[in-house]
């Protein structure tokens, strides 16, 4: 199991999640957005405005992705 913050994943938080593959720590990431959004949270609305544009534009967001995939495959496993 690894851990990775809200910030790590492109967010605006401290918040840590935990998952065993990046697939996951992304359903986890995506979850946490999806409820800062109903929540109106101003920093998060900020950061998904940012992916909103990256998403414009696929071959920066699959670098964005492959970059992330990548951190959450080096990190050691938690304890």
């Amino acid at each position: 199991m690894k851990t990775m913050t809200c910030k790590q994943l492109g967010g605006a938080c401290d918040l840590a999640f935990q998952a065993d593959t990046f697939e996951e720590m992304a359903n986890l990431s995506q979850a946490h957005g999806s409820e800062m959004f109903k929540q109106g949270d101003e920093a998060h609305l900020k950061v998904m405005a940012e992916m909103k544009t990256l998403m414009q534009e696929p071959e920066a967001m699959k670098k964005w992705f492959d970059d992330k995939r990548a951190e959450f495959d080096a990190l050691p496993e938690s304890q």
